[in-house]
């Protein structure tokens, strides 16, 4: 699924993403949506995303 449009992306789901300080080196975070943090319906670059451990940063992958 793309992590480009909102309506694909729920709390609870679990994706991978970029970090605002990973965004050179494309490092990625695994974790668990806990907040939306995008309000647009997409975003060329990611919805942008607080996972359950705090971490926020743009969807790059979501994960089954």
């Amino acid at each position: 699924m793309n992590g480009k449009n909102r309506a694909n992306i729920t709390a609870g789901i679990k994706v991978k993403v970029v970090k605002k300080e990973d965004q050179r080196t494309g490092k990625l975070t695994e974790g668990i949506v806990k907040d939306i943090l995008t309000n647009s319906a997409n975003h060329p670059h990611g919805i942008k995303v607080r996972l359950t451990n705090g971490d926020v940063g743009r969807i790059q992958e979501i994960l089954k």
